[in-house]
């Protein structure tokens, strides 16, 4: 994608938006632009979508949205939403498939923090507890679903061998359900300990993972309530034509208790981060400059798991 592409894109997006007649703030617009943007220049595997309404509201309009968008334009034929009990997300279908594919071979090296200790204790995927061997079992079992080697199979038949069309939504019918738009992978957790946190820090590309199972949830909220943070955050600005696309925003971000990453950015783990970020950075950079990590501290605050 150049800058044109991407100005398109969003206006795509803008008349999707407003062709299915969903109202979102100006703040949690450009969350989405941000985050529709960082899945198709595969920046990011998977996003979470926890703006914009509740659930089963949410769910709909989203579908909806996303059948719009695949009827406008190809830029958007990878894009899935996937459910996960509460919880919506978008997935850009190969890049989910290969971050599984890349968990299952160790390939990708997470550091979990985990809360059922107090302090809580940093732990490597190496140490082979039950609830990471379970983890690695939903890995599995999210693989079966998105094959890496079928993933062309998952993209919408919209476009599977056919013509792009036009980017003018104004004509398409609203579409509020429908079952080749999303996936609902709930049954994937259901019989195991690991808790949708711990899940979502894998999902969302987090070097470091909060690890706790569901008979500790009381002791991770207090666990992590009366520790100080550090605060990681992925910033960019987009390479765009219109002054709004200039500004900094967060691609992403997540937390770490301070006293294991005194360090802050200079943590081996931090370096090792931001040079995976960089190299997605460099494919897409005609899109994204700017790229940083930043670091702030947060103080002991209410934590809701």
């Amino acid at each position: 994608m150049d800058t044109a592409q991407v100005d398109e894109a969003l206006q795509v997006l803008d008349s999707g938006l407003s062709h299915i007649k969903w109202r979102l703030k100006s703040s949690a617009r450009r969350r989405l632009h941000t985050d529709i943007l960082a899945l198709c220049t595969r920046m990011r595997p998977v996003i979470m979508v926890d703006y914009g309404g509740k659930m089963p509201e949410l769910q709909e309009r989203l579908c909806a949205l996303l059948i719009v968008l695949q009827k406008a334009s190809s830029t958007f034929q990878h894009l899935k939403v996937m459910v996960i009990e509460e919880m919506i997300y978008l997935v850009h279908v190969r890049g989910f498939a290969e971050h599984i594919n890349s968990s299952l071979n160790a390939a990708t090296k997470l550091l979990f923090v985990d809360l059922e200790q107090d302090p809580p204790k940093m732990v490597s995927q190496e140490e082979k507890s039950p609830l990471l061997m379970q983890l690695v079992s939903i890995y599995k079992s999210f693989s079966s679903v998105f094959p890496v080697n079928e993933v062309d199979s998952l993209i919408s038949p919209s476009f599977r061998g056919e013509h792009e069309v036009t980017a003018d939504v104004s004509g398409y019918d609203l579409i509020t359900s429908a079952s080749s738009e999303y996936v609902d992978l709930s049954s994937c957790i259901q019989e195991s300990q690991v808790t949708v946190p711990t899940l979502n820090g894998w999902l969302l590309g987090y070097p470091v993972v909060y690890l706790f199972g569901k008979e500790h949830i009381a002791d991770a909220i207090y666990n992590l309530s009366t520790k100080a943070l550090h605060l990681f955050q992925i910033t960019v600005s987009r390479n765009a034509t219109s002054s709004k696309g200039s500004l900094q925003e967060e691609l992403l971000s997540f937390s770490v208790p301070y006293e294991l990453s005194i360090r802050g950015s200079k943590e081996p783990w931090a370096e090792a981060f931001l040079a995976h970020m960089q190299t997605k950075w460099n494919g897409c950079n005609q899109v994204w400059r700017a790229l940083k990590l930043e670091v702030s501290e947060c103080y002991p605050q209410a934590i809701v798991l």
